[in-house]
């Protein structure tokens, strides 16, 4: 008897579990790598706007730099942008002897650099979203001859009080 019961425990096995996850447990992977990257993402998309805000301003310090060394050369601000004449509340390339016109300048291009107001003795040097870029909306950035620096961070195309700093 013995033979045909340990016979019988042979064939009536317990079923055994496969090594391997779950379609559950695959699931609730899924689900929290897709809250992480819910949470990540919009984060990661500011930090980088914010990082190619920093160059534009880098670019624009840079930019003023250049236009100090064509002053000094040319004892007038007049013909930075190639003209001959002031310009006032127009957006103008720089002359390409004086500085790039867009930023950065290797790679693709996210501002554009421009003169906005040039007399003999002052400039404002403003960076300016390519539209349809990704930065596009972000507001401009100026700094003028004075050092004063400006972020129109509400994209209303002038800058208020409290838009008076490159700083959120």
């Amino acid at each position: 008897m013995r033979s045909i019961g340990s016979s019988m425990i042979n064939r009536i096995r317990l079923p055994q579990r496969s090594a391997g996850f779950t379609l559950i447990e695959l699931m609730i992977v899924v689900a929290i790598i897709g809250i992480i990257a819910a949470i990540a993402y919009p984060s990661y998309q500011e930090q980088v706007r914010s990082t190619r805000r920093a160059d534009a301003q880098g670019a624009l310090v840079s930019f003023a730099n250049a236009m100090e060394r064509f002053y000094t050369q040319n004892n007038s601000y007049i013909g930075a942008d190639g003209g001959a004449a002031a310009i006032s509340d127009t957006l103008t390339a720089p002359a390409a002897s004086v500085f790039a016109s867009v930023s950065p300048t290797d790679g693709n291009p996210v501002y554009n650099l421009r003169i906005f107001n040039l007399t003999a003795n002052a400039y404002e040097l403003r960076a300016v979203p390519i539209a349809g870029g990704p930065q596009a909306g972000d507001g401009f950035l100026q700094l003028r001859s004075n050092g004063a620096r400006g972020w129109d961070a509400d994209n209303s195309g002038n800058l208020t009080a409290a838009e008076q700093t490159w700083s959120n």
